[in-house]
This record gives C-alpha cells, structure tokens and sequence, in this order.
C-alpha cells in the first residue's frame, strides 16, 4: 500500500482500571509532556475494573494541555448516538477542540446484553453503526432541527448542539469486508490494533477502504490510519518474527516500514504494565526518528 502523505501521529494507551488511576493520571501527563499526539481509552462499560471511558476522558483533558483524547474504540450498542454525539462535541469544545471520536460496532455480547444493551447479529451490529455515523453528524450539523429514521436509531425533530470546537473525526474500529467499505465511503479514519490485523493484514484490508473510497469519490488519503500496536521497547532481543519486541531501532525500522508501506499514519502505543519507561522511550527516541525517516523518504520520493 502507498504512503499516503498524513502527518504521523504518535499515541499511548493506558489501561482504565480503577485500581491504577493515579498511574494512568500520570501516564497520561507524561504523553503531554513528551509531545505525544494521542490518548485512547478503551471502552467496555460492563467490565468490572475499568473506570467509565467518558469520566476517564474528561478528567485526562482536565490534566493535560495539548494531546488529544479518544474513545479507543466507543461501544456502540451501550451508547445512544445522540447522545455520544453531544458528550463528544461537549468534550471537545470543553479542552480547546482535543477530542476525536472512535466507535465500533461492538462485541461480547453476552455481556452487553447482561448490562441490558441489545444483543446484536453481527448484521444487525453492522446496519447500527452505519446508522450511527449518519446520527452522530446530524447532532453535529447545526442545523435547527433534525430527523432520521433507521432500523436501529431514530431522531424526531431533535434539535443538535452545540457544535464542536473542530471537526471531530470519525474513526471506525472495523475488520469486516462491508464495514471496512464503509469506512472508506464515510468515515474519517480507520482503527485496527495489531493483535487482530498483523502488519501482512493491512494491505488486503486497506486495500478495500481505499477501492470504496475512489468509487465514493474521495481520496483514500482522507482516511487517516490509526494502528494501535502491542509490543515492548527492550534493550536487546527480538527476533525474527518479533513484531515490535526489541530495542528502539527495531521500533524505529518497523514502525517506518508501517508508514511508508502500509500507509498507517497514527501509531497508538500499549506499553506493558502501563510503564512510563517505555513511554518515555517511544516519544523521546521512537517517534521522532520515525518521522525523520518518513520526511528524508518522502523528500527524495518528491525530488
């Protein structure tokens, strides 16, 4: 796949547990200070240990200055579009426009349905998100009044705000072939992780937003690329077959591979145990090398 020309982002993915808040508080404050671009937060409500993703969100844009915050990915069927869409454009303007919104169709459903969320066909959960994205922009749009009548969500007259500070992107954590379609026909960015879509996934995968995006008319560049990956920063090892296990110069000639051949632009980084040694290494040494690869490449390509 091309490198698609998006400025590289750089990420951290701190775990919400409840019993690790002031970890996660300073974790989060450490990508601050260290000019990372992105916080995401998983969201799985019915999950015992976790915190609420939106009270976690709003208290790490109230302890931090610049990076972005977003639900890595949002669970759909136990959120109500209309009003994630308010929460999300209320978090955004409420931290200066740091908000970006992430939403999957969702999964577990046996706990979904526990927490008494509906318990969807994979089908059904496909159409629901489909609906959502439509519901989620009108909410946004400004306009005086909205309507919207789908199988799954309705809106009747409902009028939206407020806006957002900015335009918040719509980012699908998808891995199917229709909705991976529908990424590329209408939404703003794509959210796999690796321990689902291993790097030789990403082309076939890519491939397919990219050939709906043309057929919609928009530039597969339009969809920014969000990979959220799983591995550990050592001093030595990693061998073959390693993926992103061993010292910064692997991370630093894997990550940049995954940008110049795979087109991912966002790098969203798991560090294990939450450890702020890791962090520190991925954005003092890690992203800045990889993104002067990336430029030095793109320079010559151009030249």
């Amino acid at each position: 796949m091309p490198d698609y020309g998006q400025d590289l982002r750089f990420g951290v993915f701190p775990a919400p547990d409840a019993d690790r808040l002031t970890q996660t508080l300073e974790l989060a404050q450490l990508a601050d200070r260290a000019g990372l671009d992105l916080i995401g937060v998983q969201d799985h409500p019915y999950q015992r240990r976790h915190l609420d993703t939106w009270a976690l969100m709003a208290t790490l844009l109230a302890r931090t200055e610049r990076v972005r915050v977003f639900p890595d990915v949002a669970n759909l069927p136990l959120r109500p579009p209309a009003v994630l869409a308010k929460a999300a454009a209320s978090l955004d303007l409420l931290s200066g426009g740091r908000f970006e919104l992430g939403l999957g169709a969702g999964g577990f459903w046996t706990a979904v349905d526990a927490m008494g969320g509906p318990a969807r066909t994979p089908g059904e959960a496909a159409a629901a998100l489909r609906e959502a994205v439509d519901v989620v922009r009108l909410m946004w749009s400004g306009e005086r009044s909205v309507r919207y009548d789908g199988r799954h969500y309705r809106l009747a007259g409902v009028k939206p705000g407020p806006a957002p500070a900015h335009p918040i992107g719509v980012w699908l954590g998808v891995y199917g072939p229709r909705l991976l379609e529908f990424t590329g026909r209408a939404a703003d960015g794509w959210v796999p992780s690796s321990a689902y879509v291993p790097p030789e996934r990403l082309g076939e995968m890519s491939d397919r937003i990219d050939t709906a995006a043309r057929e919609a008319g928009r530039d597969p560049a339009a969809v920014r690329r969000v990979y959220n990956v799983i591995g550990e920063i050592t001093a030595s090892g990693g061998g073959p077959g390693s993926f992103l296990h061993g010292p910064p110069e692997r991370w630093i000639d894997e990550l940049t591979a995954l940008a110049l051949d795979h087109g991912m632009d966002t790098f969203v980084f798991a560090p294990p145990g939450d450890d702020p040694a890791q962090v520190e290494v991925f954005a003092a040494e890690v992203a800045p090398a990889v993104r002067d690869g990336v430029a030095r490449h793109r320079g010559s390509a151009s030249g």
